[in-house]
């Protein structure tokens, strides 16, 4: 099952599960939130994997909860809370923008851990009396356990251990049956993952055009065509602006949305499990837009609360 389609089943589910699981509201400025919203993830990621949607009442209806704030959290800022916790990164945790009864929500999607995360730090919240609760201690393995994310057994333990047998097994299945199926007189040979556009003698220059007439190819690697996450992109532009206008990550979500930059390869590319990235030229046309329209910035704002409120 793609990723995709296990997203669509989660969001017409009208009850949790072991993985997924509602959240009617997130604030991104509370740490008693991130700090469960982190137990969640490690439970998740050791059962398995699954999301968690927020702006989702525990019945499955839309709460009507605000989910901009974190929709505009930045990938790297996310990662890094992580790491904190985890003492080890967890690639592929992504905030994925989608509807459920024509209101807006955060899907959090969470892969599957390969190694089973244990916590490096205690997490701490203080409360208004001054006192500290903990949301999750050293040194415990959370998993999830129906609807509930809670401290790990010995038959938690022993599932983790099947799955990554089982990983394995079709791994090594999956390759067998490539070379068995192979036309006969087939040679094989170890390439890299990625070309690149200038690169060693075989490769094919090639460059980022819009026109439709050219062959359906992009450019790689990712780091060259396409080097900027959101928080970057921001920098950028700020840095081109030199102080004329300082704008923040929402003004790059009102764009993204406004103007469907996701789906234009110039401008985005999107991968999977990860958050989008960003090519120069997209920066310079954000730059371009502003010379020429000074309240470009403050019109897309205006353009994207009037969709927003529409939907």
């Amino acid at each position: 099952m793609s990723a995709d389609d296990a997203l669509l089943i989660a969001l017409g589910l009208n009850n949790e599960r072991d993985d997924v699981d509602f959240k009617a509201s997130f604030d991104p400025s509370s740490n008693r939130d991130w700090l469960e919203l982190i137990k969640d993830v490690a439970a998740f990621a050791n059962s398995g994997g699954g999301y968690i949607l927020v702006g989702v009442n525990d019945d499955g209806t839309p709460s009507a909860q605000d989910v901009t704030s974190l929709l505009a959290v930045d990938p790297a800022d996310l990662a890094n809370r992580l790491h904190k916790y985890f003492g080890q990164h967890l690639f592929g945790v992504e905030l994925i923008e989608t509807q459920r009864a024509g209101q807006e929500v955060c899907a959090v999607r969470i892969p599957p851990a390969r190694v089973p995360i244990v916590f490096a730090r205690v997490g701490e919240t203080e409360l208004p009396d001054g006192k500290k609760k903990t949301a999750f201690a050293l040194g415990t393995v959370y998993f999830r356990h129906g609807t509930k994310s809670e401290p790990g057994t010995t038959e938690d333990l022993r599932r983790f251990l099947d799955r990554e047998l089982e990983l394995t097994r079709r791994s090594w299945l999956d390759g067998i049956v490539k070379v068995v199926e192979a036309p006969a007189g087939s040679r094989f040979a170890v390439l890299p993952p990625e070309g690149s556009p200038t690169g060693p003698s075989g490769s094919l220059p090639m460059q980022l055009t819009s026109d439709p007439e050219a062959p359906a190819y992009y450019a790689v690697p990712l780091d060259q065509t396409h080097p900027h996450r959101q928080k970057e992109v921001v920098k950028e532009v700020n840095v081109r602006l030199g102080g004329k206008r300082t704008i923040n990550m929402h003004d790059i979500v009102c764009i993204r949305r406004v103007y469907e930059v996701q789906k234009q390869i110039s401008f985005c590319y999107t991968q999977n499990f990860a958050s989008p990235r960003y090519s120069q030229q997209f920066v310079d046309w954000i730059v371009a837009q502003f010379e020429v329209n000074e309240a470009f910035f403050e019109k897309t704002r205006a353009k994207y609360d009037i969709a927003k409120s529409a939907k």
